[in-house]
C-alpha cells in the first residue's frame, strides 16, 4: 500500500520521468502481476530477515540485561538496514546505471521509510 502511494499519487509522475519512462508508458497485466509477486516475496524476505536482525539487539538475547523499549529495536534495525544494504545498491545505480540523484533520492526514501514502518510492527508484534 505504502509503494502504491509513493510510486502512484506522491511521486510517480516524477520517478517515471526520472526512469525515463515514455509518457505514455502502460505495463501490461503480465507484467503488472509478474512485478506485484516479485515485490510480496521481496517483502517477506525483508521482514524475515529485519526480524532477525533487530533480535539480535536485545540485551536478552545475550542474557546481558534488561530490554530497551521495543521502538528503539524497530527504529535502528530498519535504519542501519537501509543505511548498510540498501543505500550502497542505490549508489551503484548512480554510480554504474547513469540514475539521477533525484531517483536515487525518491527510491532511498522510499526504502527507509518502508523498512521504518516494518521495523517498528516486527519490534512491536514480537
Amino acid at each position: 500500500m505504502f509503494g502504491f502511494l509513493w510510486y502512484g499519487p506522491l511521486f510517480g509522475k516524477t520517478w517515471a520521468r526520472e526512469m525515463k519512462f515514455p509518457p505514455d508508458f502502460k505495463p501490461t497485466n503480465a507484467q503488472m502481476t509478474r512485478a506485484m509477486i516479485l515485490m510480496v516475496v521481496g517483502a517477506f524476505l525483508t521482514a524475515f530477515v529485519l526480524v532477525h536482525s533487530t533480535e539480535v539487539w536485545r540485551a536478552s538475547a545475550w542474557k546481558a540485561g534488561a530490554d530497551k523499549p521495543a521502538w528503539q529495536y524497530g527504529f535502528f534495525g530498519g535504519f542501519f538496514t537501509w543505511l548498510g544494504f540498501y543505500v550502497p545498491l542505490l549508489f551503484s545505480g548512480v554510480a554504474w546505471e547513469g540514475k539521477s540523484w533525484k531517483l536515487f533520492a525518491i527510491n532511498a526514501i522510499h526504502y527507509l521509510v518502508a523498512l521504518q514502518v516494518v521495523g517498528a510492527i516486527l519490534a512491536h508484534w514480537r
